[in-house]
Protein backbone atom coordinates (compact mmCIF):
# COMPACT_ATOMS: atom_id res chain seq x y z
CA UNK A 1 0.00 0.00 0.00
CA UNK A 2 1.15 3.66 -0.98
CA UNK A 3 0.76 6.35 1.14
CA UNK A 4 -0.24 8.49 -2.36
CA UNK A 5 -3.05 5.87 -2.76
CA UNK A 6 -6.82 6.08 -2.07
CA UNK A 7 -6.47 2.43 0.34
CA UNK A 8 -4.66 4.87 2.48
CA UNK A 9 -7.01 7.90 2.44
CA UNK A 10 -9.32 4.83 4.36
CA UNK A 11 -6.65 2.49 5.91
CA UNK A 12 -5.16 5.57 7.94
CA UNK A 13 -8.63 6.86 9.96
CA UNK A 14 -10.17 3.19 10.16
CA UNK A 15 -6.74 2.15 12.61
CA UNK A 16 -6.45 5.56 14.06
CA UNK A 17 -10.41 5.37 15.19
CA UNK A 18 -9.75 1.77 16.51
CA UNK A 19 -6.62 2.37 18.13
CA UNK A 20 -8.09 5.28 20.20
CA UNK A 21 -10.76 3.06 21.40
CA UNK A 22 -9.52 -0.36 21.80
CA UNK A 23 -7.93 -0.55 25.25
CA UNK A 24 -4.15 -0.09 25.44
CA UNK A 25 -3.41 -3.55 26.19
CA UNK A 26 -5.04 -4.49 23.17
CA UNK A 27 -3.77 -1.65 20.73
CA UNK A 28 -0.24 -3.44 19.93
CA UNK A 29 -2.33 -6.67 18.26
CA UNK A 30 -4.31 -3.91 16.03
CA UNK A 31 -1.10 -2.08 15.06
CA UNK A 32 0.57 -5.40 13.97
CA UNK A 33 -2.71 -7.11 11.90
CA UNK A 34 -2.62 -3.35 10.49
CA UNK A 35 0.79 -3.40 9.33
CA UNK A 36 0.69 -6.64 7.90
CA UNK A 37 -2.58 -5.94 6.36
CA UNK A 38 -0.49 -2.47 4.60
CA UNK A 39 2.39 -5.05 3.77
CA UNK A 40 0.31 -7.52 2.17
CA UNK A 41 -1.45 -5.26 -0.54
CA UNK A 42 2.29 -5.45 -2.65
CA UNK A 43 2.43 -9.36 -2.94
CA UNK A 44 0.85 -10.81 0.04
CA UNK A 45 2.94 -14.10 0.52
CA UNK A 46 6.19 -12.06 1.07
CA UNK A 47 5.06 -11.20 4.54
CA UNK A 48 6.59 -14.66 5.07
CA UNK A 49 10.40 -12.95 4.43
CA UNK A 50 9.30 -10.40 6.52
CA UNK A 51 8.57 -13.06 9.51
CA UNK A 52 11.79 -15.32 8.79
CA UNK A 53 14.06 -12.30 9.31
CA UNK A 54 11.44 -11.05 12.45
CA UNK A 55 12.25 -14.47 13.90
CA UNK A 56 16.13 -14.95 12.68
CA UNK A 57 16.88 -11.40 14.74
CA UNK A 58 14.58 -11.90 17.53
CA UNK A 59 16.01 -15.30 18.83
CA UNK A 60 19.63 -13.91 18.11
CA UNK A 61 19.01 -10.99 20.15
CA UNK A 62 18.19 -12.99 22.79
CA UNK A 63 21.21 -15.41 22.77
CA UNK A 64 23.24 -12.38 22.77
CA UNK A 65 22.06 -11.30 25.64
CA UNK A 66 22.12 -14.60 27.82
CA UNK A 67 25.93 -15.38 26.54
CA UNK A 68 29.44 -13.75 27.07
CA UNK A 69 32.66 -14.53 25.11
CA UNK A 70 32.72 -15.55 21.76
CA UNK A 71 29.52 -16.99 21.08
CA UNK A 72 28.02 -13.48 21.19
CA UNK A 73 30.03 -12.43 18.18
CA UNK A 74 28.98 -15.76 16.70
CA UNK A 75 25.39 -14.59 17.13
CA UNK A 76 25.74 -11.47 15.74
CA UNK A 77 27.94 -12.22 12.61
CA UNK A 78 25.20 -15.19 11.96
CA UNK A 79 21.99 -12.85 12.43
CA UNK A 80 23.57 -10.04 10.48
CA UNK A 81 24.73 -12.82 7.58
CA UNK A 82 21.29 -14.44 7.71
CA UNK A 83 19.18 -11.36 7.41
CA UNK A 84 21.89 -9.24 4.32
CA UNK A 85 21.64 -12.84 2.26
CA UNK A 86 17.33 -12.52 2.33
CA UNK A 87 18.21 -8.69 0.63
CA UNK A 88 20.89 -9.64 -1.14
CA UNK A 89 19.16 -12.56 -3.04
CA UNK A 90 15.68 -10.11 -3.74
CA UNK A 91 17.89 -6.96 -4.75
CA UNK A 92 20.79 -8.35 -6.39
CA UNK A 93 20.31 -11.62 -7.33
CA UNK A 94 19.91 -10.30 -11.05
CA UNK A 95 22.43 -8.08 -10.92
CA UNK A 96 25.24 -10.78 -10.13
CA UNK A 97 23.30 -13.16 -12.36
CA UNK A 98 23.46 -10.47 -15.70
CA UNK A 99 27.07 -9.54 -15.01
CA UNK A 100 28.08 -13.25 -14.59
CA UNK A 101 27.08 -13.46 -18.06
CA UNK A 102 28.61 -10.36 -18.97
CA UNK A 103 32.52 -11.88 -18.22
CA UNK A 104 31.09 -15.16 -19.23
CA UNK A 105 30.40 -13.83 -23.08
CA UNK A 106 32.96 -11.97 -22.83
CA UNK A 107 35.86 -15.14 -21.76
CA UNK A 108 34.17 -17.11 -24.56
CA UNK A 109 32.32 -18.95 -22.07
CA UNK A 110 28.59 -20.48 -22.49
CA UNK A 111 26.34 -19.44 -19.93
CA UNK A 112 22.73 -19.27 -20.03
CA UNK A 113 22.23 -17.68 -16.88
CA UNK A 114 19.27 -18.45 -13.97
CA UNK A 115 16.19 -17.68 -14.59
CA UNK A 116 14.63 -16.02 -12.02
CA UNK A 117 11.16 -13.68 -11.30
CA UNK A 118 12.05 -12.66 -8.10
CA UNK A 119 10.29 -9.31 -7.24
CA UNK A 120 12.16 -7.04 -4.67
CA UNK A 121 9.63 -6.99 -1.51
CA UNK A 122 8.82 -2.96 -0.83
CA UNK A 123 10.61 -1.67 1.62
CA UNK A 124 13.52 -4.66 2.35
CA UNK A 125 15.82 -2.45 2.05
CA UNK A 126 14.04 -0.17 5.05
CA UNK A 127 13.32 -2.65 7.49
CA UNK A 128 16.80 -5.50 7.15
CA UNK A 129 18.73 -2.35 8.26
CA UNK A 130 16.32 -1.56 11.37
CA UNK A 131 16.66 -5.23 12.26
CA UNK A 132 20.29 -4.89 11.95
CA UNK A 133 20.60 -2.12 14.34
CA UNK A 134 18.45 -3.71 16.75
CA UNK A 135 20.73 -6.94 16.76
CA UNK A 136 23.63 -4.79 16.93
CA UNK A 137 22.12 -2.35 19.67
CA UNK A 138 21.69 -5.44 21.63
CA UNK A 139 25.10 -6.58 21.05
CA UNK A 140 27.03 -3.42 22.39
CA UNK A 141 24.69 -3.60 25.55
CA UNK A 142 22.99 -0.08 25.03
CA UNK A 143 19.36 -1.88 24.25
CA UNK A 144 17.51 -4.51 26.03
CA UNK A 145 16.44 -7.70 24.43
CA UNK A 146 12.72 -7.62 23.55
CA UNK A 147 10.92 -10.28 25.46
CA UNK A 148 7.47 -9.46 23.37
CA UNK A 149 7.93 -11.37 20.35
CA UNK A 150 5.03 -9.26 18.93
CA UNK A 151 5.99 -5.89 20.01
CA UNK A 152 9.31 -6.87 18.33
CA UNK A 153 7.05 -7.57 15.16
CA UNK A 154 5.80 -4.25 15.00
CA UNK A 155 9.24 -2.49 15.80
CA UNK A 156 9.97 -4.22 12.59
CA UNK A 157 6.82 -3.71 10.75
CA UNK A 158 5.10 -0.55 11.81
CA UNK A 159 3.39 0.60 9.05
CA UNK A 160 4.14 3.90 9.44
CA UNK A 161 8.06 3.73 8.31
CA UNK A 162 7.98 0.42 6.84
CA UNK A 163 8.11 1.13 3.34
CA UNK A 164 10.72 3.92 3.33
CA UNK A 165 11.60 4.57 6.72
CA UNK A 166 12.84 6.69 8.50
CA UNK A 167 14.98 3.81 9.51
CA UNK A 168 14.57 3.80 13.24
CA UNK A 169 16.61 2.85 16.23
CA UNK A 170 15.44 0.26 18.99
CA UNK A 171 16.05 3.38 21.90
CA UNK A 172 13.65 5.85 20.65
CA UNK A 173 10.99 3.42 18.92
CA UNK A 174 10.57 0.22 20.84
CA UNK A 175 9.63 1.74 24.26
CA UNK A 176 6.71 3.63 22.53
CA UNK A 177 5.13 0.69 22.07
CA UNK A 178 4.27 -0.08 25.68
CA UNK A 179 3.74 3.87 26.13
CA UNK A 180 -0.55 4.34 26.58
CA UNK A 181 -1.72 7.57 23.76
CA UNK A 182 -4.14 9.14 24.37
CA UNK A 183 -6.00 11.37 21.88
CA UNK A 184 -4.52 14.42 21.92
CA UNK A 185 -6.50 17.43 19.29
CA UNK A 186 -3.26 19.02 18.99
CA UNK A 187 -1.07 15.97 18.43
CA UNK A 188 -3.37 14.99 15.97
CA UNK A 189 -3.40 18.77 13.76
CA UNK A 190 0.13 18.47 13.93
CA UNK A 191 -0.02 15.24 12.24
CA UNK A 192 -2.26 15.88 10.24
CA UNK A 193 -0.27 19.22 8.86
CA UNK A 194 3.07 16.86 7.88
CA UNK A 195 0.77 14.75 6.08
CA UNK A 196 -1.00 17.07 3.99
CA UNK A 197 2.67 19.12 3.60
CA UNK A 198 4.23 15.44 2.67
CA UNK A 199 1.57 15.10 0.17
CA UNK A 200 2.13 18.21 -1.11
CA UNK A 201 5.63 17.59 -2.12
CA UNK A 202 5.02 14.36 -3.38
CA UNK A 203 1.91 14.68 -5.19
CA UNK A 204 2.00 17.83 -6.40
CA UNK A 205 5.69 18.83 -6.61
CA UNK A 206 7.61 15.77 -7.12
CA UNK A 207 5.12 14.09 -9.69
CA UNK A 208 4.44 16.82 -11.85
CA UNK A 209 8.16 17.49 -11.79
CA UNK A 210 8.92 13.90 -13.07
CA UNK A 211 6.77 14.07 -16.35
CA UNK A 212 9.17 17.37 -17.54
CA UNK A 213 12.65 15.57 -16.14
CA UNK A 214 11.30 12.37 -17.61
CA UNK A 215 10.12 13.09 -20.62
CA UNK A 216 14.13 15.40 -21.44
CA UNK A 217 16.22 12.39 -19.60
CA UNK A 218 14.78 10.07 -22.32
CA UNK A 219 15.71 12.05 -25.46
CA UNK A 220 18.90 13.58 -24.58
CA UNK A 221 20.25 13.57 -27.90
CA UNK A 222 17.31 15.77 -28.93
CA UNK A 223 17.39 18.03 -26.22
CA UNK A 224 18.38 21.88 -25.57
CA UNK A 225 21.10 22.44 -23.36
CA UNK A 226 18.57 25.20 -21.04
CA UNK A 227 15.69 21.89 -21.14
CA UNK A 228 18.65 19.62 -20.04
CA UNK A 229 20.00 22.32 -17.19
CA UNK A 230 16.27 22.69 -16.31
CA UNK A 231 15.63 19.13 -16.01
CA UNK A 232 18.87 18.45 -13.69
CA UNK A 233 17.78 20.76 -11.30
CA UNK A 234 14.13 20.17 -11.68
CA UNK A 235 15.56 16.19 -11.13
CA UNK A 236 17.28 17.51 -7.43
CA UNK A 237 13.99 19.34 -6.08
CA UNK A 238 12.01 16.23 -7.54
CA UNK A 239 13.95 13.75 -5.44
CA UNK A 240 13.78 15.70 -2.63
CA UNK A 241 10.40 16.66 -2.70
CA UNK A 242 9.62 13.11 -3.57
CA UNK A 243 11.52 11.13 -0.29
CA UNK A 244 11.02 14.61 2.14
CA UNK A 245 7.24 14.21 1.10
CA UNK A 246 7.21 10.20 1.98
CA UNK A 247 9.10 10.81 4.91
CA UNK A 248 6.77 13.77 6.64
CA UNK A 249 4.11 11.37 5.57
CA UNK A 250 5.08 8.66 7.60
CA UNK A 251 5.90 10.87 10.52
CA UNK A 252 2.60 12.81 10.72
CA UNK A 253 0.81 9.36 10.51
CA UNK A 254 3.26 8.03 13.68
CA UNK A 255 2.31 11.14 15.32
CA UNK A 256 -1.63 11.60 15.03
CA UNK A 257 -1.35 7.49 16.91
CA UNK A 258 1.27 9.08 19.35
CA UNK A 259 4.54 7.62 18.26
CA UNK A 260 7.45 10.34 17.82
CA UNK A 261 9.66 9.07 14.41
CA UNK A 262 12.89 10.63 13.72
CA UNK A 263 13.57 13.48 11.49
CA UNK A 264 14.79 12.25 8.09
CA UNK A 265 15.66 15.58 6.03
CA UNK A 266 16.41 19.18 7.50
CA UNK A 267 16.54 21.51 4.39
CA UNK A 268 19.61 19.75 2.75
CA UNK A 269 20.00 22.27 0.10
CA UNK A 270 20.81 24.88 2.51
CA UNK A 271 23.80 23.00 3.53
CA UNK A 272 26.96 25.12 3.27
CA UNK A 273 28.47 22.34 2.60
CA UNK A 274 29.28 18.14 1.66
CA UNK A 275 29.40 17.14 4.87
CA UNK A 276 26.95 19.30 6.33
CA UNK A 277 24.59 17.95 3.48
CA UNK A 278 24.94 14.71 4.68
CA UNK A 279 24.01 15.86 8.26
CA UNK A 280 20.98 16.88 6.88
CA UNK A 281 20.00 14.58 3.19
CA UNK A 282 18.34 11.02 4.58
CA UNK A 283 19.13 11.62 8.16
CA UNK A 284 18.08 7.83 9.68
CA UNK A 285 20.36 6.18 6.63
CA UNK A 286 23.38 8.37 6.99
CA UNK A 287 23.26 7.69 10.85
CA UNK A 288 23.01 4.29 10.38
CA UNK A 289 26.32 3.88 8.08
CA UNK A 290 28.15 6.64 10.27
CA UNK A 291 27.49 4.28 13.28
CA UNK A 292 27.43 0.93 12.38
CA UNK A 293 30.46 1.04 9.55
CA UNK A 294 32.16 4.18 9.46
CA UNK A 295 32.90 4.17 13.20
CA UNK A 296 33.90 0.60 13.81
CA UNK A 297 36.03 0.73 10.68
CA UNK A 298 38.08 3.59 12.71
CA UNK A 299 36.07 6.80 11.59
CA UNK A 300 38.10 10.21 11.40
CA UNK A 301 40.35 9.25 14.19
CA UNK A 302 42.16 7.16 11.39
CA UNK A 303 44.79 8.36 9.35
CA UNK A 304 43.82 10.42 6.20
CA UNK A 305 44.77 7.46 3.70
CA UNK A 306 42.58 5.14 5.67
CA UNK A 307 39.91 7.68 6.78
CA UNK A 308 39.34 8.01 2.93
CA UNK A 309 38.96 4.55 2.65
CA UNK A 310 36.78 4.35 5.17
CA UNK A 311 34.42 6.84 3.33
CA UNK A 312 34.66 4.98 0.38
CA UNK A 313 33.41 1.87 1.91
CA UNK A 314 30.47 3.83 2.94
CA UNK A 315 29.38 5.30 -0.09
CA UNK A 316 30.07 1.86 -2.27
CA UNK A 317 27.76 0.60 0.52
CA UNK A 318 25.34 3.13 0.79
CA UNK A 319 25.11 3.19 -3.19
CA UNK A 320 24.33 -0.37 -3.43
CA UNK A 321 21.85 -0.13 -0.55
CA UNK A 322 19.60 2.52 -2.96
CA UNK A 323 20.16 0.05 -6.04
CA UNK A 324 21.57 -3.33 -7.83
CA UNK A 325 23.46 -1.28 -11.25
CA UNK A 326 26.63 -0.25 -12.02
CA UNK A 327 25.38 3.41 -12.20
CA UNK A 328 24.95 3.55 -7.93
CA UNK A 329 28.25 1.38 -7.68
CA UNK A 330 29.70 4.05 -9.64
Amino acid sequence: MLFNSFSFLLFLPTVTLLYFLLPHRFRWMLLLAASCLFYMAFIPVYILILFVTIVIDYYAALRIEATRGRSRKLFLIGSIVATCAVLSLFKYFNFFNENIGYVSRWLGIAYEGIESSLVLPIGLSFHTFQSLSYVIEVYRGRQKAERHFGIYSLYVMFFPQLVAGPIERPQNLLHQFYEKHGFDAERVSDGLRLILWGMFMKVVIADRLAMYVDAVYAHVAVSSPLSLLIATYGFAIQIYCDFAGYSNIAIGAALILGFRLMQNFDRPYAAASVSEFWRRWHISLSTWFRDYVYIPLGGNKATNGKRYLNLLWVFLLSGLWHGASWTFVV
